[in-house]
């Protein structure tokens, strides 16, 4: 088992016939996700690898059968491509790409939660289920099956840690970018139930990163509802104050957003906070998560 991502999930690409989507699909394809066809905006009734390309995702959805979406769209166009996604009826969106109005973010949070769609992003790296499928760009060689989950802030940070991991003989279930800007799709607490509540994932890393207040808001939900270990990593100790420190959402303002306070708040939730990366195989194989 796995979440948001599993045997019945019929992708659809947004932007597919832009340089990256296409060179994404390819990816993904190769990975055995069930890509089923994307939607470009007067290229429908062509092809990118083999797939065909829709004018709306209406249309699309109602020919495929597509219940996901992952955007590989400008910044500029992702809020009106939303929408449509939204009303078309899919249930799961993963936007990649960053720079993402904070304004627009907003009005698509509420407009999904609204309309009961899963979101992810903006500025993610996508999902990936080791040995199943992945929607976004975390490259595959990296990952192995397992029992772990990891929810990351960070792109690469994630693909670390699933490649210690993997060292170390210890899989993954899902990994999931959660997105990395100030304002994200879906909050940590909300990952972190699915994870619970997923019979085959048995332990949880967060990778977080200074700015914001998304791993407190974890740690109150692990203090009152989860029930498996949990460890977290937090990049950027030693980040000045008002610095953005290369993610939209890291930046540490005042006494807000510190590595010390989400640190704290962590462990008294009974979360593992690790020091360095490398540390999570050893945390691994402590609980016995091989």
């Amino acid at each position: 088992m796995s979440i948001l991502l599993d045997d019945n999930t019929r992708v659809i690409v947004q932007g597919i016939t832009g340089k990256i989507g296409r060179v994404q699909t390819h990816w993904m394809l190769e990975y055995g996700t069930a890509v089923v066809g994307g939607v470009t905006p007067g290229k429908g009734g062509t092809t990118v690898e083999g797939l065909p390309v829709f004018d709306s995702v209406a249309e699309a959805v109602e020919s495929t059968g597509a219940n996901a979406s992952v955007f590989f769209v400008p910044a500029a166009f992702v809020l009106d491509a939303f929408y449509e996604t939204v009303d078309a009826g899919v249930e799961f969106i993963v936007v990649v790409p960053e720079h993402v109005p904070v304004h627009d973010v907003m009005k698509m949070r509420a407009y999904a939660r609204e309309k009961g769609s899963f979101a992810l992003g903006p500025t993610t790296p996508g999902i990936l289920v080791p040995g199943k499928g992945k929607m976004g760009i975390m490259p595959a060689s990296l990952f192995s099956s397992g029992r772990v989950g990891i929810i990351s802030r960070s792109g690469t940070l994630s693909y670390e840690f699933a490649g210690i991991l993997s060292r170390e003989q210890v899989g993954q279930s899902t990994v999931v970018g959660m997105g990395a800007d100030p304002v994200a799709l879906t909050n940590l607490p909300d990952i972190l139930k699915l994870f619970q509540e997923d019979a085959e994932t048995d332990g949880v890393i967060i990778v977080g990163e200074v700015g914001g207040e998304q791993e407190e808001r974890a740690a109150e939900y692990i203090a009152g509802h989860m029930t498996k270990p949990v460890a977290a990593y937090i990049a950027g100790r030693f980040s000045p104050q008002g610095k953005r420190m290369g993610h939209a959402g890291a930046i540490v303002r005042g006494s807000a957003g510190t590595v010390q306070g989400k640190t704290e708040s962590l462990k008294a939730a009974g979360v593992t906070v690790l020091k360095s990366p490398i540390e999570v195989g050893q945390w691994a194989v402590d609980h016995e998560l091989r």
